[in-house]
C-alpha cells in the first residue's frame, strides 16, 4: 500500500465535531507518548502531519486524518494512563471513546500501540479487552522496537502476548518510527483490513438501522 496524500480532517473535542460517516476508519489507541502520532507521520512519510506532544496526557481530542482523498481515514485517539490528568478529563475521554467504539459504523478496526520494551500495564490490559469486547481483532503495534535488538523481539512479543492473552502472535507487529522498522508491515496490515472490509458500506448500515427504528 502507498499513501500518496494525507491531511488532517478535523480535531474533535466533542462527539458533534466528528466528521460525517462514510470512508472506512482505522483507529490507533495507546498510552500517552507511546508513539501514535509518530506512527501516523511515518506511515504517510510526513514529519509534521500528526503533531506530537511533549507533555503526556495533553492531547484529549480525537484526530481524524484523511488518506488518499478520503479513500479511508486514520484516527488518532487520546492517550490514556497519565496519572496527572484530572478524573473529569479521564471520564470525558472514556465516554467519547466508548461511544465511538460502539456506535461509529465507519470504524472497522482499532489498533493498540504498546511500548515493546515494557510489560503491558493495567490500563493496557483494560484497553485490549475493551477493543476485543467491541468486536475488533486486537491487532497490536509494538513501538520503539529500535530500542532493543532484533534478536530479542520475539521474547518481548511473547511477554506482551502472555500478559494480554493474545492468541495469534502474528497480530503483534514490532515497529520503530525512528528507524522506520516494519513500516511496510503496518501498511500491509492496514491494506488487509481495508480489503477484508471492501464490500462494507457504513452509510448503508446506518440507513438500515434507521429504517428498523422507524
Amino acid at each position: 500500500m502507498k499513501i500518496k496524500k494525507a491531511e488532517l480532517l478535523i480535531t474533535a473535542g466533542r462527539l458533534d465535531q466528528y466528521p460525517p460517516e462514510g470512508p472506512l476508519e482505522i483507529a490507533f489507541a495507546g498510552r500517552s507518548n507511546v508513539g501514535k502520532s509518530s506512527l501516523i507521520n511515518t506511515l504517510v512519510n510526513r514529519k509534521g502531519l500528526a503533531r506530537t506532544s511533549g507533555q503526556p496526557g495533553k492531547t484529549q481530542t480525537v484526530n481524524f486524518y484523511s488518506m488518499n482523498d478520503e479513500e479511508f481515514r486514520l484516527v488518532d485517539l487520546p492517550g490514556y494512563g497519565y496519572a496527572k490528568v484530572s478524573k473529569s478529563a479521564r471520564q470525558k475521554w472514556a465516554e467519547m471513546i466508548e461511544i465511538y467504539f460502539k456506535n461509529r459504523k465507519s470504524l472497522i478496526e482499532v489498533i493498540l500501540l504498546l511500548d515493546i520494551r515494557h510489560e503491558p500495564g493495567e490500563h493496557d490490559k483494560m484497553m485490549y479487552d475493551w477493543i476485543k469486547a467491541c468486536g475488533f481483532n486486537g491487532i497490536i503495534v509494538a513501538t520503539k522496537s529500535d530500542k532493543i535488538s532484533r534478536g530479542n523481539w520475539q521474547k518481548h512479543i511473547s511477554i506482551i502476548a502472555k500478559k494480554l492473552g493474545v492468541e495469534d502472535r502474528d497480530f503483534i507487529i514490532p515497529f520503530s518510527s525512528l528507524k522506520k522498522q516494519n513500516t511496510e508491515g503496518v501498511l500491509d496490515t492496514i491494506q488487509t483490513i481495508l480489503d477484508i472490509n471492501s464490500d462494507y458500506d457504513p452509510l448503508a448500515e446506518i440507513e438500515k438501522i434507521t429504517e428498523e427504528t422507524e
